[in-house]
């Protein structure tokens, strides 16, 4: 059932992402559903499993670790408290069943804050209760319930626009319910045996390829000598309906620009990709242009050298006390935030969301008695929130930051010889003191609160709200900030994207200053992909 339910959310994924409310190409709750998943499945894969206690334990691990984005987390701890009811079950019938996903309901509400209905919440929780009333009326057989459980959730599914007014009006169910309702499908088909369960094969290439080296020596070589510091690799689906059309060759000649010892294996479904990178978040973006990513690989090959030096390695370095951790999405932002203090840059953002062991990763990493993490991302947040209920040696605050505009104030207000307490307190206050904009494009029609949206037209997004949308990007971008700047203003940042240029930022930034003369403007080169402008107001 697990195996069946990763395979299929996977083929599933883009269908998921698709139903994002904001037309914006970055929606991403099936494909972060997706890789939580695979983690948990192939956690399951790896191990002998004798019993259902067996099966649960290691599937809440792999979720644990591989949770990326809120669906993820959410999905994580939904089979978290599945797992835990039945961690003393050799096997399990209806009524155990039953009260596996209800008891997977309580603790998904329990880690949301805020639980809001008309969610991924809603659909397991209406799903659950169909499976209780169902066992408390006598049924006894799994396959019957579990058929109860998935038709109560597709009636569930198709109620959230009745409970958020914005599914409604943008015409679509609720994305996270309709990834949990794909899984639940899934093991129903296989309970059924309509379904055959495809095995996940682990991605790594070490198998198929053979390296020899001239002039072979046994000793290692020093970590600051590895030019590329990032084993990466990503397995693709590709040659969907639709999509993207798939060029092996063109596809391995762009990845070559992201590094070395680059292995590309494809076949008409799938392509499989083995390089050295000091940018895997690139490595990834272009692949999932591509399709769905099934699996995701990101290995530190200078922290791997230095272990397997043993005892040639150099002395532990002393632990610093604070340190800080940015989630960052572009070559120029990762230099600004290093530049401001940040420690350690997890790359990630809003079209690739990093996992909570991505965040544990970058902590140990790190090497500081207490950690600050700036998630710059309102769809990060669960996950670094979850990173410091696991860690166990490092005091660990989550400075929530929804944006990068957020992380970038944030920093300012970073004083590396200040307490971590009055760290967390400055920074957390900083986050008030900037507003938030930006320019993408729309992928496809619709209307949101009052404002048409036009499909590959550029839509200005203020504080998460779309505002307007343009034909012409830089008009676009002109008229966002109007609607941003008002008498209070003093600052405005202007940072460019890989789709706009400083040229034309600085075109923008002189038809600023004459409509506010008292406006101080700053222009930086971001490199993120999506958003051409991003836009912090002060």
């Amino acid at each position: 059932m697990i195996a069946q339910g990763a395979t299929q959310l996977a083929a599933n994924a883009e269908y998921v992402d698709s139903l994002n409310v904001f037309p914006v190409p970055d929606g991403d709750t099936g494909s972060n559903m997706s890789m939580t998943l695979t983690a948990g499945a192939e956690e399951v894969l790896k191990h002998e499993s004798a019993t259902v206690a067996i099966v649960g334990k290691h599937l809440s691990k792999g979720l644990l670790m591989g949770a990326r984005g809120n669906s993820g987390v959410i999905l994580s701890q939904l089979f978290r408290g599945f797992s835990k009811t039945i961690e003393d079950k050799e096997e399990i019938n209806a009524s155990g069943l039953a009260q596996a996903f209800d008891n997977g309901v309580k603790t998904a509400y329990k880690a949301v804050m805020k639980p809001v209905e008309g969610t991924i919440l809603t659909v397991a929780r209406e799903s659950a209760e169909a499976g209780i009333k169902a066992v408390n009326n006598g049924v006894e057989d799994v396959v019957e319930l579990m058929a109860i459980i998935t038709e109560a959730g597709e009636r569930s599914l198709a109620g959230t626009p009745d409970l958020l007014p914005v599914l409604k009006e943008v015409g679509v169910v609720d994305s996270g319910g309709q990834g949990l309702q794909i899984v639940y499908q899934a093991f129903l088909a296989e309970l059924k045996g309509e379904a055959q369960a495809t095995p996940l094969q682990p991605t790594s290439l070490s198998n198929l390829v053979t390296i020899e080296h001239e002039n072979a020596v046994t000793d290692y070589m020093n970590p600051e000598d590895i030019k590329f510091g990032y084993c990466t690799e990503i397995m693709v689906q590709i040659n969907n309906p639709g999509e993207k059309a798939f060029n092996e060759d063109q596809f391995r000649n762009t990845l070559a620009d992201y590094g070395d010892s680059l292995i590309v294996i494809a076949d008409d479904e799938i392509a499989k990709v083995h390089v050295h990178s000091n940018t895997p978040g690139q490595v990834i973006d272009y692949g999932q242009s591509f399709g769905p990513l099934l699996k995701i690989k990101v290995d530190n090959m200078r922290e791997q050298n230095s272990d397997l030096q043993g005892k040639k390695a150099p002395a532990a370095t002393p632990k610093k006390d604070v340190a800080v951790i940015a989630v960052s999405s572009g070559a120029g932002l990762d230099e600004i935030f290093k530049s401001l203090n940040v420690d350690i840059i997890v790359s990630g953002g809003q079209t690739m969301n990093p996992s909570t062991a991505d965040l544990l990763r970058a902590v140990e990493q790190a090497n500081a008695k207490h950690v600050i993490i700036l998630p710059n991302n309102k769809n990060i947040i669960m996950a670094a929130d979850q990173a410091v209920e696991m860690s166990e040696t490092t005091q660990i605050a989550v400075v929530k930051s929804k944006t990068i505009q957020q992380g970038l104030a944030a920093c300012f207000a970073y004083m590396p010889d200040e307490t971590f307490e009055n760290n967390q307190a400055e920074m957390n206050e900083a986050l008030e003191s900037v507003c938030s904009g930006s320019i993408t494009t729309a992928v496809r029609d619709t209307e949101i609160k009052g404002v048409k949206i036009v499909k590959d037209e550029f839509i200005g997004i203020v504080e998460g709200t779309i505002v307007l949308s343009e034909k012409a990007r830089d008009e676009a971008a002109f008229n966002t900030l109007v609607q941003m700047i008002d008498e209070d203003t003093e600052i405005v940042t202007i940072i460019t994207g890989e789709e706009a240029t400083i040229e034309d930022a600085e075109a923008i930034a002189e038809r600023i200053e004459n409509k506010f003369e008292d406006v101080e403007i700053e222009i930086k080169e971001g490199n993120q992909a999506v958003y051409p402008y991003l836009f912090s107001v002060e």
